[in-house]
Formats: structure tokens, sequence, C-alpha cells
């Protein structure tokens, strides 16, 4: 007994230090993992779908990943810090209030600098650094119109301060398939904006169900009626 309360005393103080005295490298850290994560989740998926065949896991993809998610960690904390401190109060108006300065000020922020420490990364120039925002920006943008304001409805009213950047975190792994595959889906899709490949998958995946059900019926067919 007294081993297992020293050990739910050492995971309880662990847990206060990653969260209040530690909190900046806690946010900092699970940012890089979870952006890297999602280019894990994506990379898996496309290898599914039969992309990058005899290839090998392109590690420096994620790492690029991972580095990008670090870099952005402080940002989101101290954001996240000021929004409470200006914004105070849990009701309607203010919640409004902090979903609106996340989109227009924090959502525009957040996708210069992905593509920006990618680019980089890359070894791109601005010029085409900045060619490839203004193509995939819009696309980005919808997306978070539609995922983060109801995310951030529940992050405002109930999730705790401390845990604040650790649920964006969370719900950050979808986020970040998405924004791997609008950054990477062209370099094997080259005919295809992200949304034309996007729709094109979804295209050629109902197909193959059509195909997949008349190759079934005639199947059938040549059971009961004996048809050569």
């Amino acid at each position: 007994m007294r081993n297992i309360r020293h050990f739910v005393k050492m995971v309880k103080n662990f847990k206060d230090n990653m969260f209040t005295k530690h909190l900046l490298i806690t946010n900092t850290v699970s940012g890089g993992v979870l952006l890297g994560s999602g280019d894990v989740i994506q990379q898996v998926f496309e290898r599914y779908q039969g992309y990058h065949k005899g290839r090998r896991y392109d590690t420096m993809r994620t790492w690029r990943m991972f580095v990008v998610g670090l870099l952005q960690g402080p940002p989101h904390h101290y954001w996240y810090t000021w929004l409470d401190k200006v914004f105070r109060g849990k009701d309607l108006k203010t919640i409004a209030k902090k979903i609106l300065s996340d989109q227009f000020i924090a959502a525009p922020f957040f996708a210069i600098t992905f593509f920006l420490g990618m680019g980089y990364m890359e070894g791109k120039d601005f010029g085409a650094i900045l060619r490839e925002f203004n193509k995939k920006f819009p696309y980005v943008y919808l997306f978070d119109w539609c995922i983060w304001p109801p995310t951030q409805y529940i992050n405002f009213l109930w999730v705790p301060g401390a845990y604040r950047v650790i649920y964006v975190n969370a719900v950050t792994v979808c986020w970040d398939v998405f924004l791997s595959y609008i950054k990477h889906r062209e370099q094997f899709e080259k005919d295809f904006t992200p949304m034309e490949a996007f729709f094109h998958d979804v295209e050629l995946h109902h197909e193959d169900n059509i195909q997949e059900v008349e190759g079934t019926q005639k199947k059938a067919l040549k059971n009961v009626y004996q048809v050569p």
C-alpha cells in the first residue's frame, strides 16, 4: 500500500508540475508530437491508398512537421493565456469574442507560420512559399471555420485554462492530418489541386463500390439462371 500511495503521489506531482510550473514546456512538446503524429497518420493512409509503392517512409517529412509544431507551441500557449486575461467569463458574448478573435487573428497567423516553417525546411525560397500559401490557404481557412468554432466553444466554456492547449492539441490531431494532406498531396498527385484530389478519391471510392455491387449482382444472376 505504501508503494501504491508513493506512486500515486509521484503521478500527482508530475501532473501538477506539467500543467502548472512547466505548462509552457508541456504545451510546446505536445504541439510538436501531435503535429508529427498527424503526418504519421496521413502517411499511413497514403500508403493504404496505394501511394509511395517501393518507397521508404518519409521520416524527414514527419520531422519537419514535428519541428513546426514545436515552434508553434509557445505562441499557442501565450495566445490562450492572453485570451483568458482579456476576455474574462463564460457568458455567450465573451465566448463569441474569444472565438472570433481566434478565427480572425490566430488562425491566419498559425497558417502563415505553418507554411513558412515547412517551406523553409524544404529549402524553398520566399516566393515559392508565398505561391504555395496563396494556393492552399483558402482550403485551410475554410476547413478551419468548420472545425474550430464548435471546438473552441467547448474549449472556452468547459475546459480549465491549464488544460486548454492540451485539449486543442487533441482535436488538432484531426486538423494536423488535414494539414499534412493539403501540404503534401500535390507531391504525388500533380494533376489535381488539393481539394480536387480529395473529391477525386471520393469519386474513385464510389466507382469501386458500384463495380463491386455490379460484380455481386452478375454472380447472383449467373447462379440463378446459369447465364454463361
